[in-house]
């Protein structure tokens, strides 16, 4: 029986799935579901082997029920259509409340078993009574699912500053962690406004090549350091991690640009034979200067 990760439901989750009999499905296929919250439409993304599937976290589990047919797409569009209005009805609901929450979006599972609604707040919030007026109003069960901004530009968001859907709407499962320290070691502009997504926090993609980044940052000698170059003494000022490159100052205040493999380094930054050994290695690279120069 052939197994398949699907994407499903507004969060774009994913989900190891068999696919019942013989049938086997394309990347890309829509198909109706079974899974822990009902019935659903999902996205055939490929199969699952042991590789892909060990690269899942918390993956949910279900079935492939079919493929997903004009009948349901039509069915899918009329759902879409009432969980516009039934999100209305919501929001009027928490206004005559008065509770302290925001409404992002309203999922309606595509079999009816429920209704999830998300919202965002800042403290908790008692929300029995709009469940019970909610549910006598849909006739289904209501899940309240609190969510924080970066979720809800997953749901809202379309596309970013690089002129491309947003990361969090396409490709990415989990919200990767990042810090201005890896927009300041990729020497990305600190200005907030250029560095942060939709969301208003520090953009994902600054993450993606963070490793590599500090891959060959501790392949660089670091800063301060005095090391020998083809062009003599000098102490390291500048690092280009791209290029793999070296900007040294040397003993007549020039600088230079050296590549990393033609740098060696002499005494590390802070050392009290620093200057001492960049003085006598400037003193012995000049009288070997001088000796070529008397033959």
């Amino acid at each position: 029986m052939a197994s398949y990760v699907v994407r499903y439901g507004a969060m774009r989750l994913l989900g190891v799935f068999t696919a019942a009999g013989d049938r086997q499905y394309a990347r890309g296929a829509k198909v109706i579901v079974r899974t822990d919250r009902g019935l659903e439409v999902g996205q055939v993304l490929c199969e699952a082997s042991q590789q892909v599937i060990a690269q899942l976290k918390d993956a949910g589990e279900g079935q492939i029920l079919r493929a997903m047919t004009p009948e349901d797409a039509l069915e899918a569009q009329r759902i879409g259509e009432q969980a516009e209005r039934e999100f209305e009805v919501c929001r009027q609901y928490v206004a005559k409340l008065g509770l302290e929450m925001d409404l992002v979006d309203l999922e309606h599972i595509f079999g009816g078993e429920r209704i999830i609604v998300y919202y965002l707040a800042e403290n908790r919030v008692d929300f029995r009574e709009l469940v019970r007026l909610l549910a006598g109003e849909f006739q289904t069960r209501i899940e309240m699912r609190q969510i924080g901004v970066r979720d809800e530009a997953k749901l809202l968001a379309d596309y970013g500053d690089c002129g491309l859907p947003v990361c969090c709407n396409t490709h990415l499962v989990e919200m990767p962690p990042v810090s201005m320290k890896m927009a300041k070691l990729q020497k990305a502009t600190l200005d907030p406004t250029k560095i942060s997504g939709r969301c208003g926090r520090l953009k994902c993609c600054l993450r993606y090549e963070y490793d590599l980044y500090e891959q060959i940052q501790e392949q660089m000698p670091p800063l301060g350091s005095t090391v020998r170059t083809p062009e003599g003494i000098g102490k390291v000022v500048g690092q280009e991690l791209l290029p793999r490159q070296v900007i040294v100052q040397l003993d007549d205040q020039r600088r230079t640009q050296v590549a990393l493999e033609a740098v060696e380094l002499v005494s590390p930054p802070g050392s009290k034979s620093n200057d001492q050994t960049a003085t006598a290695s400037t003193s012995k690279e000049k009288r070997k200067q001088n000796e070529s120069s008397q033959r």
